[in-house]
This record gives structure tokens, sequence and C-alpha cells, in this order.
């Protein structure tokens, strides 16, 4: 019986280790996840932060590239500081911040390292590099912020920032991690893909103290990082840097455009600001006093400020007249100011006589006469047919709707319809008189200033404009560029109505705007004053040039600065001078314009 029972326990032992035998062997031979295990806990990965793409001008000269700046990482456990006070000195930060960081990286792992200093700048990393060796478990990141060498184009160029939470939880791609910096605004924000780069990595072996103890299996897993794409943009930066000091001290906007190729050569916003004041461990509270300021820096007014036209619109009014078969070159009206106020010039006047001396009353009865082509014997039926033909042809100009520029919050401006007015009067409640003053760009028609820009190229052009953009090529390669900013856009106006126009605006110069006129460069313009309750009126011009082969075209507001044909006619003549000749041969009327006293 004892022998039996004996047998039973040998045989039950043995069959117990048959199975703690079996389980070993498969949990240190067949199945490695507690060995993958293990090894995370004994590995620490490191993102190879790639280096964003640089952004040249058009003509090769740098605008934006990297700096190095480092953050200084702590790991909590090894982490000691006799003096704190000597400590936060050498530093230069607060005894608080230094409890409350230490606190924060003490409860997300005291063995993981975490940031203590953001972003500290190549002098003050010279100040404190010596003082490390002191304390135990600091050890400093490499990583780069973006440098602004001519602190020119802030507006058109963006800025980055660390992402935000909400960013990352609509990033699909998973691509970003907290900690990341993104672009998030202008060209930064806008072509984000292409200059971000691709991510690499490294695994480092760290013992239980997370003590670096070298590349984890030779480095066999680590994988470079991929610098972004160099982009080449559109802008002069010559161009740019004249324009923004012409408009320094003043509000308003500049926006040049290359004609044939819809490429901007210069976007200026003004008050702008210095690039560089964005980047490094004073983003925060830099952007702070930049988005408190009354004046708007930020504001990127050759996309988002929205004004109306004024008289430059009379040139759309010619061109929609002429395809409408409303109005010939012939068609003449006298100049009746009891319609609509005007300034001093011969009367009665044909088209072209109207866009030379600007005629007010001109237009209101040439408007007219598109709108109540009495299609309907009901006057307020007819208008609003009228009113919603008309304005299909102005749409095709690119206005009332953005022009899809490669820029973040671009605004469309407005182009009243029938339904508008409907809202505002009632249905049958309204009729011309109501809307007389779009006759002449005023009323309820907005624009922007690159859409007033966006308008010369199509009059340089006889018809047609590619869409706006900022970016010549990616790395090199113009084919690169998106397609939509290949894509001829007609605008529905047969070319040679254009002709007309043209010779009258190249005359216009000599009329309102004398002082914009260059010797040997024959300006094609039309200046405007655009009403504003609040103060003194806008001070508009748009031209291109030279007329014969326009190389340039370009809208000028500035605001609160009077009549077009000072301020903003004078500040568009310089430009195109600048551009066209690469130098200034007429340094009092530059004096004039940077001096800004117009009124």
């Amino acid at each position: 019986m004892n022998d039996q029972r004996q047998i039973t326990i040998i045989i039950a032992v043995i069959l117990v280790g048959i199975v703690l035998l079996t389980k070993l062997f498969l949990i240190q031979v067949a199945d490695d996840s507690f060995l993958k295990r293990a090894e995370r806990n004994a590995i620490q990965r490191v993102v190879d932060h790639p280096y964003r793409g640089l952004v040249y001008d058009r003509k090769g000269k740098i605008l934006v590239y990297n700096n190095p700046i480092f953050d200084l990482m702590i790991i909590p456990r090894e982490f000691q500081v006799g003096d704190t006070t000597r400590f936060c000195e050498i530093f230069q930060i607060e005894k608080e911040y230094l409890e409350e960081t230490y606190a924060a990286a003490r409860m997300y792992s005291s063995v993981k390292p975490s940031p203590l200093i953001k972003q500290i700048s190549t002098t003050d990393f010279a100040r404190i590099q010596d003082y490390l060796i002191d304390y135990p478990g600091l050890f400093v990141m490499t990583r780069s912020v973006r440098a602004y060498p001519q602190a020119s184009g802030a507006n058109a160029l963006g800025y980055i920032g660390e992402i935000s939470s909400a960013q990352i939880e609509r990033d699909s791609s998973g691509y970003y991690t907290q900690g990341d910096y993104v672009g998030l605004s202008g060209i930064e924000g806008f072509y984000e893909k292409e200059l971000r780069g691709v991510k690499g990595v490294k695994y480092k072996m760290v013992n239980v103290r997370g003590v670096d103890k070298g590349a984890f299996k030779s480095g066999e897993f680590d994988t470079a990082s991929v610098a972004g794409n160099n982009l080449t943009s559109t802008i002069d930066l010559d161009l740019q840097l004249y324009g923004e000091q012409l408009m320094a001290g003043k509000r308003g906007s500049v926006v040049a455009i290359e004609p044939k190729t819809g490429e901007v050569l210069a976007m200026i916003s003004a008050p702008t600001y210095d690039p560089n004041i964005l980047t490094g461990a004073k983003f925060g509270s830099n952007y702070m006093v930049l988005n408190s300021d009354e004046s708007k820096p930020l504001f990127n007014r050759p996309i988002m400020a929205m004004y109306p036209p004024g008289s430059i619109f009379k040139i759309v009014q010619s061109l929609v007249g002429l395809q409408m078969g409303v109005l010939t070159p012939n068609t003449t009206y006298s100049c009746n100011r009891s319609l609509v106020a005007c300034h001093n010039h011969p009367s009665p006047v044909n088209l072209f006589g109207a866009i030379r001396n600007s005629c007010n009353p001109y237009y209101h009865q040439a408007y007219r006469a598109m709108i109540n082509r009495e299609v309907s014997s009901n006057t307020f039926k007819d208008t609003e047919v009228g009113l919603n033909e008309w304005r299909e042809y102005v749409l095709k100009f690119g206005l009332g709707g953005t022009l899809g520029i490669d820029l973040r919050n671009e605004k469309g401006g407005s182009i009243p319809s029938s339904s508008l007015y409907d809202r505002i009067y009632g249905e049958g409640r309204w009729k011309y008189s109501t809307i007389y003053s779009l006759s002449i760009g005023q009323g309820e028609m907005l624009v922007t200033p690159l859409q007033m820009a966006n308008l010369a190229a199509i009059f340089a052009n006889k018809g047609f404009y590619y869409s706006p953009h900022l970016i010549k090529a990616v790395n090199g390669d113009p084919t690169q560029i998106p397609l939509e900013f290949q894509v001829k856009h007609e605008v529905g106006v047969d070319a040679h109505h254009f002709d007309l126009v043209q010779d009258a605006m190249a005359e216009a110069i000599f009329g309102t705007a004398a002082r914009a006129a260059i010797k040997d460069i024959t300006i094609a313009g039309k200046t405007g004053t655009a009403q504003n309750p609040q103060g003194e009126d806008h001070s508009v011009f748009i031209a291109f040039a030279p007329k014969e082969d326009p190389k340039i075209a370009i809208a000028v507001y500035v605001e609160n600065a009077g009549w077009g044909g000072r301020a903003a006619a004078s500040t568009a003549s310089l430009m195109i001078e600048k551009y066209i000749r690469g130098e200034i041969t007429r340094p009092d009327l530059e004096e004039y314009v940077k001096a800004g006293k117009f009124m």
C-alpha cells in the first residue's frame, strides 16, 4: 500500500515537472513576448528629429534656415541639487518653476528623461554648459528652431510652434507626438508636410537607473532622420525688403504678382514684425505681446483684410459692359453730378474718357444700363435678374471667393447677390436706386488686396490669370508645385476688349496719378479712393508695367491716406521701378512716401 502511494507521488511530481519545464520552454524559447517586455524596460527609444527644409527667395537668397537650440533634460531619480538658490541663479529659473517641473517629471517617470528647460539658445548654452557636470541627472538634447537672416516677410513665411493636443488628435498620420514643432501659419503651415522631413529613431541600452549603456544591438534597428524638402519661394527678397521700408509706420498692404505665372513677387502687410521674435524660449510671451497689439501685426492684411475696391472696380465694370454688349467704345454719358459726386473733367465722355477721368456719373448710368435691361415688366424683378447676370460675370474675375493662394485663412471678399438684398430689404422691395453704389466699387462689395493685385494681372494678361502662389519649386523642381497653380483661368471677356482698357489705364496715369509716371516705363494703372466712415478715406492703386510686355502687376492699399493718386500710386510706382530697373531714380518721391505725410 505504501509502495503504491510512493509511486503515485513520484508520478505526480514528474508530471508537474514536465508541465513546468514545458511552460519554461515556451516562455524562454517559443514565446519571445516576455523577452520583448524585458527589452522594453531596458531600452530607451530616442527620436531623431529631422531638420526642416530651408526656404529661399526666387533668386536663391536664404529666407529661412535652422538654428540649433538645446533642451535641458532631467532624470528625476538621478537628479541631485544641493544649493537650490544657486542652481536657479545659474539656470535663470524660478524656484517654484523648478519644483513644479521636477514634480511633473517624477510623476511621468523617475528613470526616463523629461524636459526641464526648453529651447535654450546657443548663447545661454555656452554660459551653462560648464555647470552641467555638477548636477547628476541633467543632460542636453539638441534641436533646431527657425531663423530669418533678413527679418522680412513675416506674414508670408509664417512661424512654427509646439503642437497642441487638439492638433495631435486630428493627426491621422500618427507623425506627431507631444512636444513636436509644427508650422502654424504662412508657408510654414501650408507646406508643413514638405518641410517637416522624416523622423529617425535610435535605441539605447540603459540600466535600471536609466544610465546610458550604449546602442541596442549595435544600432541594428536605428534609422536616420531625413531632412525636409527645400522650397524656392516666388518672393523677390530685395523687392520685399524695399516694400516694407516704404510701408513702415503705415497700415495697409502691397501685393506684387508676376502676371504671366501668378507668382507673388512681394507680399507686404503693414505693420509687420520681426519673425525672429517668434522663435526660441520666448515664443509664448512674444506671441502674446504681438497678439494684443492694437495695430494687429499678426493680421495678414493682403489675404485677410477686406475693403471696398473703390474706383479700381470701374475697370471691371467697363469690361463686363463691353462683353455684355451694353457698352461700346463710343458709348457716351454726361458727367451728371446730380446722380453722384465727381471731380472736374471734360463732359460728356466716352468709355475711354470715363476710365481716364474716373467719372462716377458715367458708371452710375452705365451700370444701370447693365442691370435694368427690361427683361421683365416688373421693375423690381428686372433689377434682380440683371444683378444676378452681372454678378456671374464679376465672379469670373476671381472676386466674391478665395483665389486659393498657398496660405491659410484667405478671405474671399463679397460680391452681393439678389438674395442678400432680399434678406436686407425684403423680396421685391429693392431696385437699382438701392444698389447703385456698386457701380463705383462701394456699398456691400468687398475685396482683398490680393484680389486687387490679381485684377491687375488679369488686365495685363488680357483676360486670364493663374492662382497667386508663393512657391516656385520644391527641391529645385518647378514641376513639384501644386497642380492648381499651373491652371489657366479665363475670365470670359474677349481679349480685344482689353486693348481700349489698357490704353485708357496708361493715359489715366497722367490724369489721376501723374506722380506715378516713370520715364521710359509705360505704366497702366487706376487710382481709387475708398470711402471710410470711421475716418480718412483709404488710398488705393493698381497697375501693371511695362504696358507692352507686363512683368509686374501690383496693388497698394494704404489705410487712412486719402486720395489714391498720392500714397498708393507713389508707393506702387517706386515698387515697379525697383523691380524693373533694380534702382530708384526719384529720391524725392521715395522720401515723400517714407515720410508718410500724404494729407
